[in-house]
């Protein structure tokens, strides 16, 4: 999406052209998710249209979650030396348009089926997917830098600052995931 391991290994885009970027996607992103909640709370599906976004709602939660699970085991073995970093970052760059894909397909299916901000379960939930968006736009200015490094760069090579935003958006991520799943089933009227 805005790195791109394909493109060769060019030099990163200056730290505050990475600030803007990270910025204006943030707010792109949170704009998003404010237009399909505010938008859910007028919209109540029913029938065939509800059944059809229920569905929708879970195969993009299905292509989203599945594509993070992947890159974050990925990840987690070239942590544990397994992988090399040029493999993760082609993995990550294959996988990104699936997950982003899938983000945009869970908050369009999820106008339609109404969400009840009554319920502070389903606030969680909200809140959790805006947090796993923005953390994943966070990610940006470490994978570019990710990219210029030598192709069998090691995780034990990377500064302490990196590890820590690696592993926290990691931990991060998988949170956030989990937390909107578990709720979005206890949630589910089947």
């Amino acid at each position: 999406m805005t790195y791109s391991a394909s493109a060769g290994r060019a030099m990163p885009l200056p730290h505050r052209s990475s600030r803007r970027l990270v910025a204006i996607l943030c707010l792109g992103a949170a704009a998003a998710w404010t237009l399909a909640v505010v938008t859910g709370t007028y919209i109540t599906a029913q029938g065939a249209l509800r059944v059809l976004a229920v569905a929708s709602h879970i195969l993009a939660m299905v292509v989203a979650f599945g594509a993070i699970v992947l890159v974050d085991w990925h990840g987690f073995l070239w942590l544990i030396g397994k992988r090399k970093l040029f493999e993760t970052i082609r993995l990550d760059d294959a996988a990104s348009p699936l997950i982003w894909t899938g983000i945009v397909g869970l908050l369009f299916t999820g106008v339609f089926l109404s969400p009840n901000l009554a319920n502070p379960l389903t606030v969680i939930k909200l809140v959790a997917v805006l947090v796993l968006m923005l953390n994943g736009i966070m990610l940006i200015p470490l994978m570019r830098r990710l990219l210029v490094m030598p192709p069998t760069t090691t995780f034990n090579a990377l500064t302490p600052g990196q590890r820590f935003h690696m592993l926290s958006c990691l931990g991060i991520s998988q949170a956030c995931w989990w937390t909107a799943i578990v709720i979005g089933f206890v949630n589910a009227e089947f």
